[in-house]
């Protein structure tokens, strides 16, 4: 479990993290969200002692990271696939890394076996695929048989097969009863691999809930009408509190009205459908709504990077 207090972190005058509270429970996945600079990296640093709080605090497994004997058999974290010795092979990272907390070297063929990193086990990492770099990352976080994993942008230059299978260990481990806090930007794979969901915008909890309803929050009353008639059917159903949308020629989006009131109300005036469609919300629909007014740097902007610079 991972229990963060009022916890901060200052760095001169910018407030990267401003008194967040949350509570990571064990045997779910959840995912940990956000635009850049929301504070999510420095969060997950301050969570494994690599940077020091402001103010507040955040325990894991009952204690502050650096009180633990034996961090590695507590935590397991992939924060930079990047943070590995370029000239040592895949194999002797992680045995180095055993040997500093007395874990046998089977433990270390297992991660190998488990990662699917066999075939390059004996090369130098430095010569890796970014998604190979990955695998060799979860390996490492794996090592120890943590209670609870702490993996940023793990499918980050996975291929299909790749995303499938950190997909799948991640639902294992949490159904093994481990807590697992996992940062991604891909919402189409948050959703299907979260259970709950913590969202940071400028630095602060702005939601923290399950992930059906963080979703619910952002549905809509919408549903997609296909017709030959959009005109006659627009006018039938025009009143203050319903907005249409004319998306193509045969297709219009309505919103104040439900499925069976526009359904009824067509069949009343003999306007034929061809088809109804309650509109779903998504994860990414309820992300972007939730962190609408907490981005930092926006795409289109009216400003050139030359007047921003100025």
């Amino acid at each position: 479990m991972i229990q963060a207090q009022s916890l901060t972190k200052h760095y001169g005058s910018k407030t990267a993290v401003d008194a967040v509270d949350f509570t990571v429970q064990p045997g779910k996945v959840t995912g940990f969200l956000g635009p850049n600079g929301a504070g999510k990296s420095t969060t997950m640093r301050m969570i494994v002692g690599l940077d020091r709080p402001s103010a507040g605090s955040v325990i894991v497994n009952g204690k502050p990271y650096h009180e633990h004997k034996a961090p590695l058999r507590e935590v397991g974290v992939l924060l930079d696939a990047k943070a590995v010795h370029t000239g040592r092979s895949a194999y002797n990272h992680l045995r180095a890394m055993a040997a500093t907390h007395s874990i046998p070297t089977s433990r270390v063929h297992e991660v190998i076996n488990l990662t699917g990193l066999e075939s390059v086990a004996r090369k130098r990492v430095g010569g890796f695929s970014l998604g190979m770099g990955q695998r060799l990352g979860i390996a490492a976080a794996l090592l120890g048989d943590p209670a609870t994993l702490i993996l940023d942008e793990p499918v980050n230059g996975l291929d299909p097969e790749g995303v499938q299978w950190v997909r799948k260990l991640t639902k294992q481990l949490a159904a093994e009863g481990r807590t697992v806090l996992l940062s991604s930007h891909l919402m189409s794979e948050m959703a299907l691999t979260a259970d709950h969901i913590i969202v940071l915008g400028r630095g602060r909890v702005i939601a923290d809930a399950s992930v059906a309803d963080i979703i619910a929050s952002a549905a809509q009353n919408t549903v997609r009408v296909r017709t030959p008639h959009t005109a006659a059917l627009a006018s039938l159903l025009a009143q203050a509190d319903v907005t249409i949308t004319n998306l193509e020629q045969d297709v219009l989006e309505i919103s104040g009205l439900t499925v069976n009131e526009i359904g009824d109300r067509a069949a009343a005036a003999q306007i034929s459908l061809h088809e109804l469609t309650a509109v779903s919300a998504s994860l990414e629909d309820a992300y972007m709504k939730l962190t609408q007014n907490e981005v930092e740097y926006r795409t289109g902007d009216t400003q050139t990077e030359a007047e921003v610079a100025r």
